[in-house]
């Protein structure tokens, strides 16, 4: 508009008066010219850079990701490894700065706000082999049929302690994770050899039946059933069946039941030993319950 030529004064308008007349000041026209005249500038943390330039430390997190046996791991992952394993000492938010603008960040759907839930508690325990959580899952093998996949896993540390697939998903199918944990926790399988030990599970019908709870009263463990629609009452198990099909289920197939029974008991083994949960500290399931066992000898 400044640059409008009058039609009586044959002169051009200019921008002071154009500001005049729409009160507007000159300097905030100069600075939106200089803004648009300029690319914007990206945000940067003020301070010293760290031992390494971001060119160096988003090679090793391009590197970290590569060598992981893992999909889907976030930032705080990859931070923990570079921090633990390489000693690089870096801040979480500087990786997952690098992390977001090289679109390395594992895709994530935004949740919808919940209101009051029946589960407000926490179902972690403070030593291993106190509660298990179990669950079910299912998959497409390559000739169309449906596979059941079965999981125990412990509260305390995280580890899947027993993994099981079938072409059945009914209770018989649905002990057997117990019976592997039983079996490699506790070093026997009869009367009551599982004493204080409880099981979360929901109210699928394979663990409401007599047969599977006539089960559990005989390893002398504790039926323990989650709140009715209130799935992160069993949030354990349901947190490992995630991380089951983000890094084996989704991304492999199966010719049949047995070559997936395989490869699940592959995955517990990989889960177990390199898995890391933020909760512990950044440690694996496995160095979990070594440790926990350590301080047991020591307190002894």
């Amino acid at each position: 508009m400044s640059r409008a030529h009058s039609i009586s004064a044959r002169k051009p308008y200019g921008l002071a008066r154009v500001c005049e007349v729409w009160h507007v000041s000159r300097s905030t026209v100069y600075d939106h010219r200089a803004r648009a005249a300029s690319p914007p500038a990206v945000p940067r943390r003020r301070g010293p850079v760290g031992p390494c330039t971001d060119d160096e430390l988003l090679l090793a997190i391009r590197q970290d990701l590569e060598d992981s046996p893992f999909h889907g791991e976030g930032h705080r992952k990859v931070w923990a490894r570079l921090r633990m394993l390489q000693g690089l000492r870096t801040s979480k938010d500087r990786v997952r700065r690098l992390m977001r603008e090289h679109g390395l960040l594992a895709p994530s759907r935004v949740g919808r706000p919940q209101g009051p839930r029946t589960h407000d508690g926490t179902i972690l325990t403070d030593r291993p082999d106190q509660m298990w959580g179990t669950d079910l899952t299912s998959t497409i093998l390559v000739t169309g049929a449906v596979a059941s996949v079965f999981v125990a896993i412990d509260h305390c540390t995280g580890e899947c302690v027993g993994i099981h697939a079938s072409s059945r998903a009914n209770r018989f199918e649905a002990l057997e994770p117990l019976r592997q944990g039983v079996r490699e926790r506790f070093g026997d399988f009869g009367p009551g050899v599982a004493a204080g030990l409880s099981v979360r599970h929901d109210h699928g019908s394979q663990y409401v039946s007599d047969d599977f709870q006539s089960e559990l009263r005989f390893l002398g463990m504790e039926s323990s059933p989650s709140f009715v629609r209130a799935p992160e009452g069993n949030g354990v198990a349901e947190r490992f069946i995630r991380t089951l099909k983000e890094n084996l289920l989704w991304v492999r197939h199966f010719e049949t039941v047995e070559e997936l029974r395989q490869a699940l008991l592959d995955f517990k083994r990989l889960h177990n030993e390199h898995w890391r949960l933020e909760r512990l500290g950044y440690r694996t399931p496995a160095q979990a319950r070594r440790d926990f066992a350590a301080r047991q000898e020591q307190a002894a």
